[in-house]
């Protein structure tokens, strides 16, 4: 197992992609990132950032369900890091995923998530290879108080 040295707090989740286990994840996030001074309105956008791109490598990555899904989330000088990567099936065109009318099934929702995850996290950087997989970072910094009055 590779081991690299943080000066924060951090975890490794590695889940089964079953979309049962994608609320598990996003409430895991959720109690982790209370260690900073995030607002409650603060903690559901990263919740919900969380929840939307677990839920794209859980269905999409794996179509076929079976695969494992990888979460790692840091805490370091004063904000939260969350990377989720799988090594399903990739995305062919990162740029056409992240529009708001991009959706890879015809009964499927709008396919807003990984629009919502953008708008609610400070960074989001999306790497993937047809074949491969893909990796999802988030970073959302705490914001200071006087930004918050």
């Amino acid at each position: 197992m590779e081991r690299t040295e943080w000066s924060g707090n951090h975890f490794v989740l590695e889940i089964p992609s079953k979309p049962e286990n994608v609320a598990f994840v996003r409430q895991t996030v959720a109690i982790f990132a209370a260690q900073l001074d995030f607002t409650i309105d603060e903690i559901d956008e990263i919740k919900v950032a969380v929840s939307e791109v677990v839920s794209n490598a859980v269905i999409h990555g794996y179509p076929d369900g079976t695969g494992i899904v990888r979460i790692e989330a840091r805490i370091e000088n004063g904000q939260l890091s969350v990377t989720v990567s799988d090594s399903g099936v990739g995305i062919e065109d990162v740029e056409w995923a992240t529009q708001p009318t991009h959706t890879t099934q015809p009964d499927e929702r709008m396919g807003l998530g990984l629009v919502f995850a953008r708008e609610y996290m400070d960074e989001l950087v999306i790497e993937s290879r047809l074949g491969q997989g893909t990796t999802v970072r988030m970073i959302r910094k705490v914001r200071s108080e006087s930004l918050r009055h």
